[in-house]
């Protein structure tokens, strides 16, 4: 049984954080669309971490996990799995700090990100053929090793970085009625929710996944884990199983779950890039995907949409 309190970080951590990360991270734009906001008869903005630096949110927890680790446990090593985005960002914490770094990413991870992972001086290993074959290789080599596991998406050191999203966006918009966040493991929708449910109690939060990538939306269905199929999708980053910590983060940050299909997510890609002249990710597109199809009809308002990742 996953203990929730003893995974989350306090308000406190998340604020922390935020002073931790002041010199390191990208204080990302909040935009207003005006298409998505005639469509959802509210106002809508996009929270854009496809800006933030390596690329997407992920640099936020990493950084902030590493920089919060003993010596020793920096000395020793430190190993995570991704699919991508969170080896860029604990790449480039790694070398901020100067930490040896292995990650394991599958092999259907784009090149552009093993490469870019590489680029910032990690050690890759692109064997795995999935990402969870990567997650679990990765725990058994830091066992091995005697090296310190980051994971992506729980600890209350990564959460509580990816948590300072919230704390950006209350400062510019404190009238925030609705959040959209894309959901994989659930370390970004846990993050802003331990400071939404502490600071803004009636923002209403809501989790998009596609329908290639449902494992949560299938487990909270069903009341218990189901294993799903693993197919090919656009949206990689949020692909994969869901496990007994992904459940309970979601169970904790989230209102409801919606679902959005492949064809859905290819046409938020081109209207982001259309309307906003900006590129992202399958994963960080299915926040707009949830508004621009009517999934997610007359929320309440002001609605953020988090875009996490290029």
């Amino acid at each position: 049984m996953v203990l929730l309190f003893a995974m989350l970080p306090t308000p406190a951590d998340v604020i922390a954080a935020a002073y931790r990360l002041r010199p390191v991270v990208s204080r990302t734009p909040l935009v207003r669309s005006s298409a998505l906001s005639e469509r959802a008869s509210a106002d809508v903005y996009l929270k854009c971490e496809n800006l933030q630096r390596t690329g997407s949110f992920k640099l936020r927890g990493a950084y902030n996990a590493l920089a919060t680790m003993s010596a020793s446990e920096r000395a020793r090593g430190v190993v995570a799995s991704s699919a991508g985005n969170h080896g860029l960002g604990i790449a480039l914490a790694a070398q901020m700090l100067g930490v040896r770094l292995r990650v394991f990413v599958p092999s259907t991870a784009p090149a552009v990100k093993r490469d870019g992972i590489r680029a910032l001086g990690a050690d890759v290993d692109e064997t795995p053929p999935h990402y969870d074959a990567a997650h679990e290789t990765a725990l058994a080599y830091a066992s091995a090793h005697d090296m310190t596991f980051v994971s992506p998406c729980a600890g209350e050191p990564l959460l509580a970085g990816q948590g300072t999203i919230a704390l950006e966006i209350l400062e510019e918009l404190p009238s925030l009625g609705t959040v959209v966040i894309p959901f994989g493991g659930g370390g970004l929708a846990a993050g802003i929710a331990t400071l939404l449910r502490a600071a803004a109690p009636s923002v209403r939060i809501i989790g998009v996944q596609s329908d290639r990538t449902n494992a949560l939306a299938v487990a909270l269905e069903a009341g218990r884990i189901v294993e799903i199929e693993v197919p090919a999708t656009l949206a990689d980053g949020l692909s994969g199983q869901v496990d007994e910590t992904g459940l309970a983060l979601g169970k904790f940050a989230l209102d409801e779950v919606r679902v959005v299909t492949e064809d859905q997510v290819a046409e938020a890609i081109r209207f982001i890039a259309r309307e906003h002249d900006m590129t992202v990710e399958g994963s960080g597109a299915v926040s707009v995907a949830s508004i621009l199809s009517g999934n997610i009809a007359a929320p309440a308002g002001p609605v953020v949409l988090i875009l996490s990742g290029a």
